[in-house]
């Protein structure tokens, strides 16, 4: 958290908060505008990269290698991107990744 020492510096922390939360609203309500950006969707719901290869399989999406999509595709295309993501969205998986990587599962 960062550091601060007056209240009115507080009160700024604070509502650059709310506009980063609001901005991050703003992109996970927004529609998929791909097959790439439905499948960061389901893995920011997720967390689970397995889940959302279970997700992709099912609506019988391939890999970019022509093959069923495996759950290092998902981590590939979240590491990776695409030209077809929104690279605010991108972010928010990456974010996602990153600290499910560092701290284990998230509650």
């Amino acid at each position: 958290m960062k550091s601060y020492s007056t209240i009115e510096q507080r009160i700024d922390i604070l509502q650059s908060r709310i506009e980063t939360y609001k901005e991050e609203i703003a992109v996970l309500q927004a529609e998929p505008k791909s097959n790439n950006e439905r499948i960061i969707f389901k893995f920011i719901e997720t967390g689970s990269t397995g889940k959302t290869k279970d997700f992709v399989r099912e609506l019988g999406i391939k890999s970019p290698r022509d093959s069923l999509y495996s759950s290092g595709d998902v981590t590939k295309l979240i590491k990776d991107g695409a030209d077809d993501i929104t690279p605010a969205l991108l972010e928010i998986a990456r974010t996602l990744a990153s600290a499910r990587n560092k701290n284990g599962p998230s509650c």
